[in-house]
């Protein structure tokens, strides 16, 4: 028996070396993604740490990044002296049944708009399109002097009723119940359904990741509009939480920044909960209707 001698093994030299191998794969992309992150993240962080300093550490040049003397008095300002609760409350309300409304009269709008026939659909839709390209701030004084004239000033349905449906949300709603099979519908009319039983139990259970997109989407609008909550309402008990925290952090001489900070903590905490509570529906909804 003979064995052949083959020599030393010879490292491959046709194998890629490890820096090509990270940028032929998603070593690079993930990379990038996270300095951007970084990038993207660091304001928030900032403002965190920012709402623990006092006024003079904010100000003090150099500027310091992890406060010194970490604090809660501009927290303590916002819970006690400027009470925070009643402007939460207002805030919660406003943007809790504007959603609920949203969810409701925009999806019965898009069901019509992407599965009915009816005299006017197409030009309906066409004015659904334009409104979209309408700046909201151009409609404040017509808007204003229709809510004046239906005494509705200083009120909560000022600021819920001129935003209870939104041409984005008829929009969203309508292109994701264009995916929806027609034979279904039919297979529901010929067992004696009607449009609002279809509706009710057939399109909108299948609805979800849009409808999730259009909550987001509308307690972000409605719980950072400052604009029109500022203009509708006059009296103190009934500002909601964008407006307090630009009237009560300014004092007589200068900006409180450490009250300003911690306000802005508290105003962005709703958001960024409910966004990472429905985020998978989020994305879905944004793909899906994309697509579609």
């Amino acid at each position: 028996m003979t064995s052949v001698y083959s020599g030393p093994v010879q490292a491959d030299r046709t194998k890629p070396s490890l820096w090509k191998r990270f940028t032929r794969g998603r070593g690079l992309t993930y990379t990038v993604l996270a300095v951007v992150g970084l990038v993207w993240i660091f304001p928030f962080i900032w403002m965190a740490l920012g709402s623990i300093k006092s006024q003079g550490e904010i100000l003090a040049t150099p500027p310091t990044f992890w406060p010194k003397n970490p604090t809660l008095e501009n927290y303590a300002k916002w819970f006690g002296e400027l009470n925070f609760g009643t402007y939460f409350v207002n805030s919660m309300i406003v943007a809790v049944i504007t959603v609920l409304g949203n969810v409701v009269f925009c999806s019965m709008v898009g069901y019509a708009l992407a599965k009915m026939d009816f005299a006017g659909k197409r030009i309906l839709f066409g004015a659904v399109m334009i409104t979209l390209m309408v700046p909201s701030v151009s409609t404040f004084v017509p808007l204003f002097v229709i809510v004046s004239n239906l005494g509705l000033s200083n009120t909560y349905w000022a600021l819920i009723l001129p935003f209870l449906t939104q041409p984005i949300g008829v929009f969203l709603m309508r292109q994701f119940m264009m995916g929806i099979p027609d034979a279904l519908l039919e297979a529901a009319r010929v067992d004696g359904a009607g449009e609002l039983r279809i509706f009710w139990s057939i399109v909108l259970p299948q609805c979800g990741p849009p409808l999730a997109t259009l909550s987001i989407l509308t307690f972000l609008a409605s719980w950072n509009n400052f604009l029109w909550p500022l203009v509708a309402m006059q009296t103190n008990d009934r500002y909601t939480l964008p407006v307090a925290l630009s009237l009560y952090s300014t004092g007589q001489n200068a900006t409180n920044y450490g009250v300003l900070l911690a306000g802005a903590v508290l105003v962005i905490t709703p958001i960024l909960l409910l966004f990472v509570a429905l985020q998978r529906y989020f994305i879905q909804g944004v793909a899906m209707t994309g697509i579609k």
